[in-house]
């Protein structure tokens, strides 16, 4: 099972990813979860504490590994590399497992054009494709607010791709972007969550601008995920039995789709 999760910064991705990693996790079998967005968050909603994020491996940082792999060198631009590098040993070195899920951080390449045709980002785009396409377990990946690392043949691997909206229009426009990204490169089912409804005309909101679309959940806004988060626990530690709700609807959802 791979799942992608995307839409535009600070719409709850993370949240989304995490409690959907942990409730694979809590059913059995191995789940990793793939940080692909360069605002990583999805640690803290794991409930990883702070101190164990900070001795955590960023792919992208590893510089000696990716130079190595690539047969390159970063920052050199005009320099031959490999277009397929070796990564099939990647997770398995670098994830940090809790609570049954292995957690992998792709991080941002530090120099100009993240798109570029580099070895940073050949290497990582690899990566991700090993993951999708060569892995059994599985897959839950935090986008960044597009499908950056997602690629025409990687596409064909995604089971869903979940867009989590907000009730505006800078998130609506995001969503709307990543589901015409999406279908360009193959990826067949498209789904959408809401996340911060504060109030039914939120709710409608959403209802309108995604007419026709299939919304899996609207999840409320809540003080209590934002006191989990402050407090370091996962977005399921949360006391808040209406969320608690309303993510156990949206796996009951997911795994019908599936």
């Amino acid at each position: 099972m791979k799942i992608a999760i995307s839409g535009k910064g600070g719409v709850g991705k993370s949240t989304v990813a995490a409690a959907l990693a942990l409730h694979f996790a809590k059913k059995g079998g191995r789940v990793l979860a793939l940080d692909a967005d360069p605002d990583a968050n999805l640690a803290s909603a794991l409930g990883i504490p702070q101190a164990e994020q900070d001795k955590m491996t960023t792919i992208a940082r590893e510089i000696d590994l990716i130079e190595e792999r690539t047969d390159s060198k970063v920052n050199e631009y005009g320099r031959v590399f490999k277009l397929n590098p070796e990564v099939s040993d990647v997770a398995d070195k670098y994830a940090y497992t809790k609570d049954g899920v292995s957690l992998l951080v792709l991080g941002a390449i530090q120099n100009g054009g993240a798109g570029c045709a580099c070895a940073e980002s050949t290497f990582l785009r690899a990566l991700v494709t090993d993951l999708v396409l060569f892995k059994n377990e599985t897959l839950i990946m935090d986008m960044e607010a597009g499908i950056e690392h997602l690629g025409r043949a990687t596409a064909k691997g995604v089971d869903l791709m979940i867009v989590v909206v907000e009730p505006g229009k800078r998130s609506i426009d995001c969503a709307h972007t990543v589901k015409r990204m999406s279908g360009e490169i193959g990826v067949k089912k498209v789904v959408y969550v809401g996340n911060k409804i504060d109030s039914p005309e939120d709710e409608a909101y959403i209802l309108e601008a995604l007419a026709g679309e299939e919304i899996l959940a609207m999840i409320p806004y809540s003080n209590a995920l934002r006191s989990a988060d402050r407090d370091g626990l996962s977005v399921l530690d949360t006391p808040d039995k209406e969320i608690l709700a309303v993510f156990d609807g949206l796996f009951q959802k997911i795994e019908v789709l599936l």
